[in-house]
């Protein structure tokens, strides 16, 4: 499996979080939200943002995106 090559694409299927933490971290980002949960279904949230409202901002942006993601993907 030494050629194994990322699909960049919107996928369907779960991916798993240790690769998209690994992508994550290589993209430059100015600041991060994460929300996981784990393997108890606990929640686990970290931000790089001190500010809650900041934190809790970015999260409203990402939820309106990806309410919206449908109709860029519909046919």
């Amino acid at each position: 499996m030494g050629n194994v090559t990322d699909f960049p694409g919107v996928t369907r299927l779960p991916s798993d979080p240790a690769r998209v933490i690994e992508h994550a971290a290589q993209a430059g980002l100015a600041s991060v939200v994460i929300i996981g949960f784990k393997e108890d279904g606990s929640e686990y949230f970290r931000s790089s943002e001190a500010d809650g409202g900041a934190a809790l901002w970015h999260l409203e942006r990402a939820k309106h995106k990806l309410i919206t993601m449908p109709e860029k993907f519909s046919g």
